[in-house]
């Protein structure tokens, strides 16, 4: 079964090169594409794709606000993948606080592009360590006392100060000597506990908390 994937750009040649690299995977399948974040939300209602590539900067309807309209218009929204120029924007990390599971670089190379639409669609965030930290030290706003209001448990918050360096579950359980299962219990907690979609918007909670302190 393919993966159903909107490619969201207001240049053509983006659009254009992005389907090249998606259709040419036997997995997944671009099902549709917009210039503008307006054109999204009835798009994502008529063609149910799995994954959004979302431009971040675009004229009427930047992909931010395009990423908040998708997921306050359904239970089951598509996942949000960002795609952009600069890595180190303020509207890059407006759009993962918005709900977006990750952002990809327009010069990534096309092997790149499809493993993190794979990624997304298989629920996973697509986490860069480094680069949220830069970015949550650059443009990060206060999250106050929501780390605190979450009541993590001390195993719990131990495993969220293990996501922000970007380790996956497996990482994890080898790092704590337990088994794979109960990390992706005490993960499933934790996003429970911080009303959060993924683990992404989970690190950005833990450093505008300030759980976590961006450095470097």
């Amino acid at each position: 079964m393919s993966t159903d994937v909107l490619i969201v750009d207001d240049d053509e040649l983006i659009r254009v090169g992005l389907q090249a690299i998606i259709d040419a995977q036997p997995d997944l399948r671009v099902v549709g594409e917009a210039a503008d974040g307006a054109e999204v939300p009835p798009l994502v209602a008529r063609l149910r794709p799995r994954v959004v590539l979302m431009d971040v900067r675009m004229p009427a309807i930047d992909g931010i606000q395009a990423t908040r309209l998708l997921l306050a218009a359904s239970a089951d929204p598509p996942r949000v993948l960002v795609v952009t120029t600069f890595e180190n924007d303020e509207y890059v990390y407006e759009a993962l606080r918005a709900g977006a599971s990750g952002f990809l670089l327009k010069r990534a190379r096309p092997v790149e592009v499809v493993t993190a639409v794979r990624a997304v669609a298989a629920g996973d965030s697509l986490l860069f360590p480094a680069a949220i930290r830069r970015l949550a030290g650059a443009y990060g706003g206060s999250g106050g006392d929501r780390l605190r209001a979450a009541r993590l448990t001390e195993r719990e918050a131990e495993v969220l100060r293990l996501m922000t360096t970007g380790l996956s579950n497996t990482e994890i359980a080898g790092q704590l000597v337990v088994g794979v299962e109960t990390v992706k219990t005490h993960v499933g907690n934790v996003l429970a506990k911080l009303g959060v979609r993924d683990r992404t918007q989970a690190v950005i909670a833990a450093y505008e908390s300030g759980f976590v302190v961006p450095t470097g």
